[in-house]
């Protein structure tokens, strides 16, 4: 059940994934902030350079088409690249501070255009209950709040597009980009420990939690590194030692597809559901909500929901990745994709033949 995020499991990764159909390897998003170790420079949620965002996401397919796409919030549709060009009443700039009413009216306005400015594809994104879920965790009474709230937004939209008589019509395909994890500092893993072993200096980690990120400097062998770090923490001397794995990346499960670009650090490590690393112990106490992890982990997964001429009145499907999702939507708007990872068989799984 649910619906299966790409490794790791983060927010900018996933959303571009979704959108390309490319795992974040191929679409150069590794993480949600990295350092290009080619050019030394800085990717961080506002790098909107096209440099760093590679494949064809949807919006752009959907405009090489002459089509045209609307994007209310989408990581990485402010980036003008190739035949997309942002425009201003079609592609909104981020701002958390817009309510999500005013999200959703905005979108349902699109549908009082004359018909052939109608976007035939579009975006709405809300924050919550990812955003609540960071602050207390997945099973805090706040996020039944915050979910109530979104059903509440979905049933604006649905009720818009009923007042228009095209709510039958309207492919909606509604996903989360991952899942969340209570996490708590008795579970907690200090690369200080192994000293005894080897000394991993706080600038060569690029990312702590949930994702172990290290990138030795030139002249240090990162095998060594992942052997000295291994043996420490298989060693019994080190606390929640054994909830870290070590690899080099090329090593890493090749499910993950976490290997193949310069942007991914030489050493990676898989921490376990809910334990966090960080550099040295400190009377920091805190308790909360994380994603990152392992994607095969089942608290990573998320929701699909599909409704429109094409989906099957309360269908059930197995579990699927989510790069999947961009064949499946250039199959409901009858145009050809761009390369990706997906299966070009998937639409045909999940979707009703063509009346």
């Amino acid at each position: 059940m649910g619906l299966i995020p790409v490794f790791p499991s983060l927010t900018f990764p996933n959303h571009y994934s979704i959108v390309t159909g490319l795992y974040p390897a191929h679409h150069g998003i590794i993480n949600n902030h990295f350092l290009d170790p080619k050019t030394g420079e800085f990717f961080h949620m506002a790098s909107h350079e096209p440099k760093w965002w590679l494949g064809e996401p949807l919006w752009e397919t959907v405009v090489n088409h002459g089509l045209k796409a609307a994007t209310y919030f989408w990581p990485g549709s402010e980036v003008k690249k190739g035949s997309w060009d942002c425009p201003e009443e079609l592609c909104m700039k981020y701002n958390a501070s817009v309510a999500f009413e005013d999200r959703v009216d905005t979108v349902l306005s699109y549908f009082d255009l004359p018909s052939s400015e109608i976007p035939v594809f579009m975006t709405l994104y809300f924050e919550d209950p990812d955003h609540q879920g960071h602050h207390v965790g997945p099973d805090d009474p706040e996020i039944t709040e915050a979910v109530a709230r979104i059903d509440r937004m979905i049933g604006r939209l649905i009720d818009g597009l009923e007042k228009r008589g095209i709510f039958e019509d309207v492919t909606i395909i509604m996903v989360g980009d991952h899942g969340m994890v209570g996490t708590c500092d008795k579970k907690l893993i200090f690369l200080d420990d192994l000293a005894p072993w080897i000394e991993i200096p706080a600038e060569w980690v690029w990312s702590y939690s949930p994702l172990l990120a290290i990138h030795p400097p030139p002249g240090q062998s990162a095998s060594d590194v992942v052997a000295k770090m291994n043996e420490g923490l298989e060693s019994g001397k080190i606390e929640n030692g054994k909830y870290l794995k070590v690899y080099l990346k090329e090593e890493l499960p090749s499910r993950l597809h976490y290997a193949a670009s310069d942007r991914i650090p030489p050493i990676i490590g898989l921490i376990e559901e809910s334990f966090k690393v960080e550099q040295k112990r400190s009377k920091r106490k805190e308790c909360g909500g994380s994603h990152g992890y392992d994607n095969a982990i089942f608290s990573m997964r998320s929701i699909f929901i599909g409704h429109g001429p094409q989906f099957g009145r309360g269908k059930k499907v197995p579990s699927f990745e989510n790069v999947e999702i961009y064949n499946l939507v250039t199959s409901i708007l009858s145009i050809h994709g761009a390369p990706n990872n997906g299966s070009s068989a998937f639409p045909v799984s999940i979707l009703l033949p063509r009346q």
